[in-house]
């Protein structure tokens, strides 16, 4: 009785089983909400292009949070992947695969993110793991750390909390001992200082950095996932169990676009859009008038989901960007309609990513003449945005939490671009939201950074270069994923940068292919840009001193506004260009035909050089990269046998004699002292003779930076040369006399501008087999003119017949730009239609094209040998509407060859940049 009764008086708890991670039968226990995650494995096939969905076990439910990095099982080996969503049930009825851990609680995949992975994907007909290799940089383990215990640190002294993490987590992570105080930890000021300092700041006036927005609800997916479970085998064919397309929140066009005019209006109506699908002739409503003031209708906007069609006003629109798939009817759910109608109706012109910040007032901006209010403001002087007819409305525009869409077309002169940008950011920043800025290299980085931290003031943006180091940038991508800073500049990986509250995306010089990314599936930074304003309605500038056919195509199609100074104010601030070519400079100098220098150059430089700096342009780099045959001009060749060749199987009878194999590669020279050697092998051939005429004597068919920069420093032998190119950029020079030889793209900014440049060798680039090649040239030219001080003395040696010379003496880039786009839409070459290239074997690259279901107007073109190892490339040519739908077969045709793992890759590459 005794022990009876002892029993029942212990505590419920004590006779409980304990809890476990697993139930009595070893099956992992399930989350108590939502076990199930839905993951984007990391698989470079395409016929796995889709989501998995895994069980999540109860220990894994507080860190199991939807875009942080998880560890799987998938095809019996441990992955990477992200997880993207949490759902109550899986639509596989057997069991599912636990997740294997969680890599970190960081959720360092937004939604917005997310969504745009897929859709640029969808865009170029790659998969979601390619394209989230380039939009979410490796993990930094202490980094990462590091930033926890900023978090922790400055939870007391009233700086947000880390979003996306918990605090008990950041508090394990940081090893915050419990119940220490923050006021206790070096370096944090007491809680009465903390006070202290904030009535300080409510004295000074708005805080420096505003509070940061709701996220935009995107649907971080677009396909129908499928299970992964116990044992199971990972689909191999294409009818394993085919992706089910959903389809996300019809996009619809974003207001604001700029037009030169008097007032700033809000369209009565609005329409779909896309950058993309831009036709000329066709305008898409909605769109803000740029001009002086300020008014909106009194008439609401609206929208119907799914309502472009190809060939109206807008065309292709939502279908291209908006559509992931076509699983799901054409119009949006119930769901979906109201919040679309609330992005589109919204008396902002942006989408809910910027509603709460515009529905608060943004902070003023001191007048001319007025003393700075905010950290990072400097006494206000003539805005670079004052020479534009439309500048003060983009940035009103901005100020007021509206999404502008301009192409600026900059003013040459020693000011630059960078301070201009610098300015749309900060209108941005104001307007309560977020700005990333793309640029092509890391000169440009440079210069824009120091612009920022100029006009913005310490703390308020980062810079995201390659060369920072994993740590470096992982630690600033970082803190812009928490929202601790609201603006980026970076080269072509920023374009991911994972900003709250988007407001404005801006790419400085779209035509410099460094904007193309080398790795699959090749996204261009423009276009991507261009995707992710239209997804988050924010405002878009594509600036530079010249124009590219693609923006050219945005802005007679409607999607975006020409900003452009009056021909005066150009006039004013242009060089003064002379031809070399010129009938009356070759009256004079009858030699100047055949100089590389003519006599007009070197008065040109020696003029310059009295009172600056004087840039010269080569548009080779090295010393003398190609060389010839004195005598007869043959191309000189290697004439060693190859650095090693394949062992052959002995053989009974021995064949007859055969000619020794050589290497053949083209030889150059490093210097004026050196003996020539080949760039295929790298070896030195000293005992070169021609195998036409046997001469051993060589001359330069190219001459390059280096021995350009020699021959100068002879004459001028007082002047000091500096060189900017491949083995060294300059990002400026001073003021002072110097011969300044850079190759294009790697001009240094002088300080005050050039007193004079000379443009060597037009011919060089006017003569590339490229369909750019004026385009090009143009924008090369134009970059390094624009660095000249106003009026200065250009001089350019080509023809001045020539469209890009004239381009050049008139500085108008536009008329060219427009010319171009006009000729590539007789021709049919992009930007007017969309084209995709396969490259591979011969006999890959046929069985592809044979097997792909292509779209009804699909236009084959080759295929065509590429090299000598047997590659060759079909083009495939169709209308600007059909190119989704040609991305889409493309990505279908790969996948099939995937399942059946063909050995022979094809590389599919939708609009590339070197179509010839």
């Amino acid at each position: 009785m005794s022990h009876s009764s002892d029993d029942a008086l212990l505590p419920l708890e004590a006779v409980r089983p304990a809890t476990s991670a697993k139930d009595t039968k070893g099956a992992p226990v399930p989350a108590p909400e939502d076990p199930v995650a839905r993951v984007a494995v990391d698989s470079p096939l395409p016929h796995l292009d889709r989501l998995f969905d895994y069980l999540i076990p109860a220990a894994l439910h507080e860190t199991a949070q939807p875009g942080v990095r998880v560890r799987v099982r998938f095809a019996g080996k441990l992955v990477d992947g992200f997880l993207l969503e949490r759902v109550a049930a899986s639509e596989h009825e057997g069991k599912l695969t636990p997740l294997e851990r969680v890599v970190s609680p960081e959720q360092v995949l937004t939604p917005e993110i997310a969504g745009l992975a897929r859709a640029v994907a969808d865009r170029y007909a790659g998969t979601l793991t390619d394209v989230l290799r380039l939009a979410v940089p490796p993990r930094h383990a202490k980094a990462e750390a590091e930033g926890l215990k900023e978090a922790e640190v400055s939870k007391g002294t009233g700086v947000p909390q880390v979003a996306g993490v918990s605090k008990a987590r950041i508090s394990k992570e940081a090893g915050v001992p419990k119940g220490s105080g923050v006021s206790k930890v070096e370096g944090v000021p007491e809680k009465a200082e903390v006070r202290k300092e904030a009535e300080v700041r409510k004295e000074a006036g708005p805080p420096d950095r505003p509070e940061p927005a709701t996220p935009q609800a995107t649907t971080p997916h677009a396909v129908t996932p499928h299970a992964v479970t116990p044992g199971s085998a990972v689909p191999g064919s294409a009818t394993s169990g085919s992706a089910t397309p959903g389809s996300a929140t019809p996009a619809s066009a974003t207001p604001g676009s700029a037009v030169p005019g008097a007032t700033i209006r809000e369209s009565a109506t609005s329409g779909s859009a896309t950058p993309e699908s831009a036709v000329p002739g066709a305008t898409t409503p909605g769109s803000a008038v740029l001009g002086a003031t300020t008014r909106e209708s009194a008439t609401p906007r609206s929208a119907t989901p799914g309502s472009a069609t190809p060939g109206s006003g807008v065309p292709e629109s939502a279908k291209a960007v908006g559509q992931v798939g076509e699983g799901k009817a054409a119009g949006a759910s119930q769901a979906e309609g109201p919040a679309l109608e609330r992005v589109v109706s919204s008396g902002a012109g942006s989408s809910e990513a910027g509603s709460t910040q515009a529905a608060s007032p943004a902070p003023s901006r001191k007048p001319a003449g007025g003393k700075a209010g905010r950290v990072g403001e400097v006494a206000a002087e003539a805005s670079a945005w004052d020479a534009y007819p439309a500048g003060a409305s983009f940035l009103g525009a901005l100020r007021d939490g509206r999404a502008p869409r301009a192409v600026w077309s900059a003013l040459p002169g020693a000011k630059g671009w960078a301070g201009a940008v610098a300015e749309a950011v900060r209108a941005t920043l104001d307007g309560g939201r977020g700005a990333v800025v793309v640029v092509p290299d890391g000169k440009d980085v440079a210069l824009a950074d120091a612009a920022f931290a100029r006009l913005l003031g310490p703390g308020r943006h980062v810079a995201l270069t390659a060369d920072l180091g994993p740590a470096e940038r992982y630690r600033r991508w970082l803190k812009v994923l928490r929202g601790q800073v609201r603006a980026v500049v970076g080269t072509r990986a920023a374009m991911f940068a994972p900003v709250t509250g988007l407001g404005l995306v801006a790419i400085w010089d779209d035509g410099d292919d460094l904007h193309a990314e080398r790795l699959a599936p090749y996204p261009h930074a423009r276009e991507v840009l261009g995707l992710r304003a239209h997804r988050a309605g924010a405002g878009m500038l594509i600036g530079g001193y010249a124009r590219t056919a693609e923006a050219t195509q945005l802005v007679a199609g409607g999607w975006a506004r020409p900003i452009v100074a009056a021909r005066t104010t150009i006039r004013s601030l242009a060089p003064r260009v002379h031809p070399a070519g010129e009938d009356a400079e070759l009256a004079k100098d009858q030699a100047a035909r055949q100089a590389r220098l003519p006599s007009i150059a070197w008065r040109a430089l020696r003029h310059g050089l009295e009172s600056g700096p004087v840039l010269v342009q080569v548009p080779r780099r090295g010393y003398l990269p190609s060389l010839a045959c004195q005598h007869c001009r043959t191309p000189a060749r290697c004439a060693l046998p190859p650095t090693k060749t394949a062992a052959r199987e002995p053989q009974a009878e021995v064949p007859p004699a055969e000619p020794a194999p050589l290497c053949h590669g083209p030889l150059a020279l490093r210097g004026g002292h050196a003996a020539p050697y080949c760039r295929w092998c790298g070896r030195v051939d000293a005992d070169w003779r021609c195998a036409s005429c046997g001469s051993p004597r060589l001359r330069a068919v190219v001459t390059g930076a280096r021995r350009t920069a020699e021959e100068l420093g002879r004459a001028f032998p007082s002047v000091p040369v500096r060189t900017s190119g491949r083995d060294g950029v300059l990002a400026t020079v001073p003021g002072t006399r110097a011969l300044v030889v850079s190759t294009p793209g790697a001009e240094p900014v002088a300080d005050g501008g050039y007193a004079a440049a000379v443009l060597l060798d037009g011919w060089a680039l006017l003569g590339r087999a490229d369909l750019r090649a004026g385009e090009e040239t143009v924008r090369r030219w134009m970059n390094a003119a624009a660095l000249l001080r106003p009026a200065a003395e250009l001089v350019v040696l080509g023809d001045a017949a020539l469209p890009a010379v004239q381009a050049l003496l008139r500085w108008d880039p536009v008329t060219h730009a427009e010319r171009e786009l006009g000729d590539r839409a007789e021709l049919g070459f992009p930007p007017a239609v969309r084209m995709a290239t396969l490259t591979g074997v011969a006999s890959a690259v046929r069985q592809m094209l044979d097997e792909v279901r292509l779209p009804a107007d699909a236009q084959v073109l080759g295929p065509v040998p590429v090299d000598e190892a047997g590659q060759e490339r079909a083009m495939i040519r169709v209308r600007r509407a059909g190119g989704a739908a040609l991305a889409a077969a493309l990505k279908g045709a790969s996948g099939v060859r995937a399942a059946r793992k063909t050995p022979d890759v094809v590389r599919v590459s939708v609009d590339p940049l070197d179509l010839i």
